[in-house]
């Protein structure tokens, strides 16, 4: 079983990692606190863990907002393209138990929830673009409608010729450009 905490000092220095980020990128979260923010994942060791893994698997990971429903504070993977570590994969376990050979390692639903992160749903990738450019050579999976998913499938995007798309595939398709951006609730 994989642990869910990271020593002291690799917990400081990404911390460090993520409030530098923080400073360096002030239009993605105007008008809120590094403080408060580190406040709030110091009191959650368990989120800390999940934003060392997305910073391992590439993912850059910074506030993008507050919910203004819970007040939870917003991570979510800024690399530009999506996280390397996490490209190759299909949807979900149902997508790569159904191919028959060339299985990918794994899938987009099965590591997010190992990691303890969400994908993105169609509306949070529309609003990630508009805080910049992101998966302008690559594609993200994206939390499908259930009823897409009874039938087969499942949605990616991508930015391209100025604006985001939003596309389908079947879930056990993979191709070595597509990855996920996940979603990480403080």
């Amino acid at each position: 079983m994989v642990s869910n905490k990271i020593a002291p000092d690799q917990q400081e220095q990404l911390l460090g990692v993520l409030e530098n980020r923080f400073r360096e990128n002030l239009h993605r979260h105007a008008g809120h606190s590094w403080d408060e923010v580190k406040g709030r994942l110091q009191a959650n060791p368990s989120k800390i863990w999940a934003l060392s893994e997305m910073e391992r698997t590439g993912g850059e990971p910074d506030v993008i907002g507050i919910d203004a429903v819970t007040g939870e504070y917003l991570f979510c993977d800024c690399a530009a393209e999506t996280p390397l570590g996490r490209r190759g994969g299909c949807y979900d376990r149902q997508g790569l138990e159904a191919r028959k050979e060339h299985k990918p390692a794994g899938n987009a639903k099965d590591m997010a929830a190992a990691m303890g992160i969400e994908l993105l749903t169609e509306e949070q990738y529309r609003s990630l673009q508009q805080l910049g450019r992101f998966d302008a050579k690559t594609s993200s999976w994206l939390q499908t409608p259930a009823e897409v998913r009874k039938l087969g499938g499942a949605l990616f995007a991508d930015y391209r010729y100025g604006r985001v798309f939003v596309y389908h595939n079947t879930a056990q398709s993979y191709y070595s450009s597509r990855g996920f951006r996940g979603l990480l609730r403080v």
